[in-house]
């Protein structure tokens, strides 16, 4: 049989096993499972045991419980109430000035957790409410939520940048100081966005009466609220780009600094241990089945030949490696409306990242590109898991219709994030390049 018919049959399973409802994770793994046993025989099975046995022996793996751990217990220690209040009394004067703050909080929540869902919940509970109070634009306020959360798989630590770096073997280390200036340039562009929206239109973002607004003292006493947070990150990240820890080392002394934060913000009780460890054990078995697909399915795609396929096909899109570039985002845009992000990441990184290699182009940075593209799925309809989260926790008079509406201007400025890294890859190399080029 044809490479070619064989990778109809195979990726038309996938997509009917995925349209009935079938999980992913078992599509992937079973499919490929039955596709290596028809070209290879049992010596197929051997194959994908001796790749999860590589993969299990990775110290890389041991991040992933641990940054999980690390956000669960920060969602629950009540530090976003207080980094909220701090915002509120700093923000609140300026028109839109509570959407800009809330977007700087979901940043540095997700510096701290790395977990998208964790920040869209929090704020969607905390500041989506005050700001419909004060008379904020619905799709306003719905929209720099679930644009702000979806940087928790961007801004480091991130749990798709380590799942990225198991499947393509690239350095985490790398991976977490690259998604530091794309970050802060989405942020700067959204908030952009928004003071230019509030400032033509003030009702959509009024600012707060002179009499409600804080003094000087208020202000500078409720600087207290983001030490814990920014020693949390400075830790974190300053021992890994520093070069003081692994990624594992420093996810371990993030898991403290999170014990440490709780306990001051007295939270730190056994119920909270218990919950926080339970989930944490269920997302990370989750991540082992993942694995196991993941190198399922990139083993029964190499047995297949499909990859050079790919590679052939990839030459007659227009435009060589700049067009093959924007085909490929092109895909992963259209993918993030209707599938998950990691079942984004195992359907197209064994097709991608050959193609990615024969390029030229640095992985590192089609990485950063790769996660970002992964946020506009989060946010995304009619799939982003990010709108089903804020619906979750939106008050009543919150539709899905005004999700969906709310996300379509913080889409189109993402998109401008991903030009501006791709004209100018300087945004998400330099400091990859001065970290750990010395």
């Amino acid at each position: 049989m044809s490479v070619e018919l064989l990778t109809l049959i195979f990726f038309g399973a996938l997509l009917f096993f995925v349209l009935i409802g079938t999980p992913l994770v078992f599509v992937l793994g079973g499919i490929s499972a039955i596709f290596l046993w028809y070209e290879m025989g049992t010596i197929g099975f051997y194959l994908i045991g001796s790749k999860m046995w590589d993969a299990m022996s990775n110290p890389t793996l041991m991040a992933i419980p641990l940054f999980v751990f690390m956000a669960i217990l920060l969602e629950k220690s009540g530090v976003a109430n207080d980094l909220y209040d701090m915002m509120h009394v700093w923000w609140g004067g300026l028109r839109g000035g509570l959407a800009i703050g809330t977007v700087l909080i979901c940043v540095i929540f997700a510096a701290m957790s790395g977990i998208s869902g964790a920040a869209v919940v929090t704020m969607g509970t905390i500041a989506l409410p005050k700001m419909l109070e004060r008379g904020y634009d619905k799709k306003l306020a719905l929209g720099a939520i679930n644009a702000g959360g979806g940087w928790g798989i961007l801004i480091p630590p991130s749990i798709l940048m380590v799942l990225y770096s198991l499947l393509t073997e690239v350095s985490v280390g790398r991976l977490f100081a690259a998604g530091v200036g794309p970050g802060l340039t989405l942020f700067v562009l959204v908030s952009i966005y928004i003071g230019v929206r509030c400032w033509l239109q003030p009702h959509m973002g009024p600012a707060l009466p002179k009499e409600e607004r804080a003094g000087w003292g208020p202000k500078l006493r409720s600087l207290k609220a983001v030490i814990l947070p920014i020693m949390i990150v400075v830790i974190v990240l300053g021992a890994i780009f520093g070069g003081f820890a692994t990624p594992t080392e420093a996810a371990a002394v993030g898991v403290f600094g999170a014990l440490f934060a709780t306990g001051v913000n007295r939270q730190l009780t056994w119920p909270v241990l218990h919950e926080a460890a339970i989930s944490t054990l269920r997302l990370t078995a989750l991540v082992m089945w993942i694995l196991f697909a993941a190198h399922a399915f990139s083993t029964a795609y190499t047995a297949l030949g499909a990859q050079d396929l790919i590679s052939n096909l990839m030459t007659y899109i227009p435009g060589g490696k700049w067009g093959a570039l924007a085909f490929m985002l092109f895909v992963l845009f259209i993918l993030g409306m209707v599938l998950d992000p990691v079942g984004i990441m195992l359907i197209t990184l064994p097709v991608f990242l050959p193609v990615v290699q024969a390029s030229g182009f640095d992985p590192i940075w089609f990485g950063i590109l790769f996660i970002i593209m992964m946020e506009v799925g989060y946010m995304t309809p009619p799939f982003g898991f990010n709108l089903f989260y804020l619906k979750g926790v939106a008050p009543p008079g919150v539709t899905m219709g005004d999700i969906y509406a709310s996300v379509i201007p913080y889409v189109i400025v993402t998109l401008v994030g991903v030009l501006l890294i791709i004209l100018f890859p300087g945004i998400a190399l330099y400091l990859p390049d001065l970290f750990f080029n010395r």
